[in-house]
């Protein structure tokens, strides 16, 4: 019998042992690959052609989301391989590896961005600088609409199977859809006479994809350091074991994130007259209920208190 069939509810993620796991991750991740790469392409000839520095600029950010999206395909791959005798645990943690690379990628291209408005700022080269064609504001649209586009679809697909490195990519497309913004301000602004708007746009930019890099970070430790899920998940937890046929009350509910899963250190109480085979078979009960109901938790350790 399916484990749908046990409970007589649908599944809402995705096991990382799943094939579909890897399979979803590589499809979107391939899928922008190949958007960045023609995007890239196209700025960069919007960018020649329309003397545009602010926009040759922004495809060559784009560029560096081809390495953000082989990141993520290395990264959840690895992540996915089965538990062996070196990593008993698996190797979820991999993925954090990947999630944090994908910040140092991130931090850096919102280092370029920020120091090239500085310099266009002190040099006064802003205000030198020629007027850009109609074709390098197009390509700012465009590339704010596609990047938007691949940044909603690569976010409901991490919220899916549960992918921190895939996020990260959601974010580093973010982060490129904000330089176009800037691209499109210091353009629109150097066709009006405002060149000074491209660096202030920079710099705040720079800051804007500097904040994205540090949440993505923060989270990919947090997760490497056995932190605690959030507090509203334990307690849907807490409350989803009380519920349990035998189950008289909790002693004991700890959480730990490794890499994009979940485990469980959990003490329940039961009924102290009841024979141990019967309580043996509550805890196993509230197991199998538990990893059917979350499919982010990969682990329950369970231990049986008299009550």
């Amino acid at each position: 019998m399916s484990k749908e069939a046990q409970d007589g509810k649908p599944r809402t993620g995705v096991c990382p042992e799943d094939p579909e796991y890897e399979a979803a991750a590589r499809r979107i991740s391939l899928i922008s690959i190949l958007v960045n790469i023609a995007l890239s392409l196209f700025k960069l000839l919007a960018g020649l052609i329309g003397h545009s520095a602010a926009m040759v600029s922004d495809a060559v950010h784009s560029a560096s989301d081809v390495i953000g999206g082989l990141i993520v395909i290395v990264g959840v791959r690895l992540s996915g391989r089965a538990s062996d005798e070196d990593h008993p645990y698996g190797h979820e943690r991999l993925e954090c590896v990947a999630s944090i690379i994908l910040s140092a990628i991130l931090f850096l291209a919102g280092g370029g961005i920020g120091y090239t408005a500085l310099t266009d700022i002190t040099t006064g080269a802003a205000q030198t600088a020629p007027v850009p064609g109609r074709i390098a504001l197009i390509a700012a649209l465009v590339s704010i609409l596609v990047k938007e586009c691949l940044f909603q679809a690569t976010r409901r697909t991490a919220d899916r199977i549960h992918s921190i490195a895939l996020k990260a990519e959601a974010w580093h497309q973010r982060s490129d859809a904000l330089s176009s913004i800037g691209a499109l301000i210091g353009i629109a602004g150097a066709r009006l006479g405002l060149r000074m708007l491209d660096p202030i746009a920079g710099i705040l930019i720079c800051l804007m994809i500097w904040k994205s890099a540090l949440d993505i970070f923060r989270d990919a430790v947090d997760r490497m350091v056995d932190h605690a899920c959030p507090p509203e998940f334990e307690q849907n937890l807490r409350e989803f074991v009380l519920a349990q046929r035998g189950v008289r009350g909790i002693d004991l509910l700890q959480t730990r994130e490794f890499g994009r899963k979940t485990y469980v250190d959990l003490e329940i109480r039961v009924d102290g007259n009841m024979p141990l085979r019967d309580a043996h078979e509550i805890a196993e009960q509230v197991h199998a209920a538990l990893e059917r109901q979350y499919p982010e938790i990969k682990h329950v350790m369970i231990h049986v208190n008299p009550g």
